[in-house]
């Protein structure tokens, strides 16, 4: 076999996954602010307000909420560790605005039961209504990816926000929404 030159295989799976791992790590150590824009709603749009209902089965129209001072929406499972990382930051929400700023805790209805929500409750408090969101309504109108998913609308049911993870600035994305600063 002499005379035969083998040609080397090139080697791409190293520079695609050194480009993979680049783009991750750029996207990492961007600003929380920067990487939460890009999922779900767009800034300025103005959501459907649609029915979910309380823990207790009961119809709840969210036009009661929207539209008439800010509102903060959770898209959260009791079984989302995302969700149990954001706690402080709703928390902070609620101390600082009180009843200014409503609170909605939108419960899925994946791997959970309305029951079971409500036993973690009664361990885990949480601000703000529970909401339970079982054939999905809320998740669609919302355009919510993901569990951790908060959208925050202005006095006039106007998305200033969205975001999804543990790293969200949500008492910033509120102060937007209620000092008017929220829409460009």
């Amino acid at each position: 076999m002499t005379g035969f030159v083998f040609a080397r295989p090139r080697r791409r799976a190293p520079r695609a996954a050194a480009l993979a791992a680049a783009v991750v790590a750029l996207t990492a150590s961007a600003p929380a602010a920067l990487r939460a824009q890009d999922i779900g709603l767009p800034i300025g749009a103005t959501p459907e307000a649609v029915q979910v209902e309380d823990l207790d089965g009961n119809p709840v129209d969210l036009a009661q909420y929207v539209g008439t001072k800010p509102v903060v929406i959770e898209f959260w499972a009791t079984w989302c560790p995302v969700c149990k990382a954001l706690e402080p930051e709703i928390h902070a929400v609620h101390e600082r605005w009180g009843d200014d700023v409503e609170l909605l805790i939108m419960a899925i209805a994946v791997n959970q039961s309305q029951r079971a929500v409500k036993r973690h409750l009664e361990r885990h408090p949480m601000p703000g209504r529970v909401l339970w969101d079982t054939r999905g309504r809320a998740t669609r109108a919302f355009q919510a990816p993901t569990t951790s998913y908060i959208v925050v609308l202005d006095a006039q049911g106007r998305v200033v926000y969205t975001g999804a993870g543990e790293e969200q600035d949500v008492v910033a994305a509120v102060e937007r929404a209620v000092g008017g600063a929220g829409l460009p």
